[in-house]
């Protein structure tokens, strides 16, 4: 256990490639392309504890150099990435194949491995080594091998001409260090270490014979050997008796009413097997998963019912919230969702959860103002949000204030990287604030950034 945390000197390693602000700066011009690409979920409860997982795992990390983010994607194939800037990618099939929280930590750990020391950087470099070309082609493929790995590969084998040399992501090298260092990470964070290889072997065996293996496979080979050292390698911590975590059987839960090729029925017969199991531990979970279900079947009053009982045991849980108020502003009861979601916002004020909710349920009553006080207060805190943008894309068409609605919805586009139409929209804007001269000082100011960043992505 001597050197168990000794972490590899990384030296000059990808240094010459790109500095950690050139890797800030290419993340946020990628994420920015991926949101106007996949599918990425806007769902504040399933992104809070997403991050709430992700965070303890990099507050448990050693070499964090950039900030993270962790992010969903709807995506039935089985996959997670990450790439400049801390940004980590997570396919909702996950939670459906993952069975505890330590198996998702595993995943989410071994990727901001990938982060912290450089693989991606280190990986270029080594390519344009191998057959030079544009630093732009080098890392266009290579991201896009990562979070579509089918398409990726053929455009990394394109852009390199290595034909069947071409590596697939990451070096076998890289992807046992993110292994190792990972799993200090998981163990850190107080995760059970022995998630990594249950969740990596359950993987390999479920698609051993499959002709079409799922992306994470492509993206993160798992021969026995990578097993065997992954399972070697959690013997060497202590034994702990960790039990799971009742939150992330809520999340799997909602995933598989709500992001997944299930039928409400279909699901609804998932959760009613559990709930026949006299040792399921997780009973709750289930409630709430049929809860859901029957929301999704418009069934509001039997919906209503499970989620009383769940929120008298947990009032402060905000799954349970954040479902209850929906069934309130789905059966036109828009003053007990209001009244519910301030009482919850004063013991929990800046929740990005109840934020949202209660700003939504304003606009659901017809009132914008209260609406718009709640969503400008959270757009500081939360610059990339496309649900807050959405929400206030509304609240100005409402208030009939078409200026600010052409601002919001450039800023949209621009977190989406189209540039042209972001400005266009803020030209829009400029022609109807033609009395209030700070506001056509800021849209020309903005007009000006954006223009930049444009010309900073051409020059990537």
């Amino acid at each position: 256990m001597a050197g168990a945390n000794t972490l590899p000197d990384l030296g000059t390693a990808a240094v010459s490639t790109l500095t950690i602000e050139k890797e800030i700066e290419v993340g946020g011009f990628y994420m920015r392309v991926l949101r106007n690409q996949l599918p990425i979920v806007s769902d504040p409860v399933m992104n809070e504890y997403l991050n709430d997982v992700g965070y303890k795992l990099v507050a448990n990390s050693n070499n964090v150099r950039t900030p993270f983010k962790f992010f969903l994607v709807n995506n039935s194939d089985i996959n997670a990435f990450a790439f400049f800037g801390g940004h980590v990618g997570v396919h909702t099939a996950l939670f459906h194949h993952a069975d505890s929280e330590s198996e998702l930590a595993s995943v989410l750990a071994h990727e901001v491995a990938h982060v912290t020391q450089r693989h991606l950087a280190r990986s270029m470099e080594a390519q344009q080594k191998n057959a030079p070309a544009t630093l732009a082609g080098v890392l266009g493929s290579i991201l896009l091998a990562m979070a579509a790995p089918e398409a990726g590969i053929a455009a990394l084998q394109s852009t390199l001409a290595l034909g069947q040399q071409a590596q697939i992501n990451y070096t076998r090298s890289n992807e046992l260090e993110a292994d190792r260092i990972g799993m200090q990470a998981m163990v850190a964070a107080g995760f059970d270490p022995y998630a990594a290889p249950s969740f990596f072997g359950k993987l390999a065996a479920q698609y051993r014979f499959a002709s079409k293996p799922p992306a994470m496979l492509m993206t993160h080979p798992l021969p026995e050997s990578r097993i065997a050292d992954t399972r070697n390698r959690a013997a060497r911590y202590p034994q702990r008796n960790i039990p799971d975590n009742l939150m992330f059987q809520l999340a799997k839960a909602r995933a598989q009413v709500r992001f997944s090729n299930y039928s409400a029925e279909r699901a609804m017969d998932v959760f009613d097997r559990q709930l026949r199991q006299p040792t399921y531990p997780f009973k709750d979970a289930a409630h709430y998963g049929k809860a859901l279900a029957h929301f999704r079947m418009d069934d509001f009053a039997e919906a209503e019912m499970l989620i009383v009982n769940l929120l008298a045991k947990e009032p402060q849980n905000l799954f349970y919230l954040d479902t209850y108020t929906d069934i309130m502003l789905a059966t036109d009861r828009h003053d007990s969702a209001i009244e519910t979601l301030e009482r919850a916002r004063k013991n929990r004020p800046n929740n990005s959860v109840i934020d949202l909710n209660l700003a939504n349920a304003y606009l659901e009553s017809n009132q914008p103002k209260q609406a718009r006080a709640i969503l400008e207060r959270h757009l500081v805190l939360s610059k990339d949000d496309l649900v807050v943008y959405d929400l206030l894309a509304q609240t100005y068409q409402k208030l009939d204030m078409p200026a600010e609605r052409h601002m919001i919805q450039a800023e949209i586009l621009a977190l989406r990287a189209d540039y042209p139409r972001a400005i266009d929209q803020l030209q829009h804007a400029y022609r109807l604030s033609r009395s209030n001269a700070l506001q056509l000082a800021r849209i020309d100011a903005r007009i000006k950034q954006l223009r930049s960043a444009e010309q900073q992505m051409r020059n990537l």
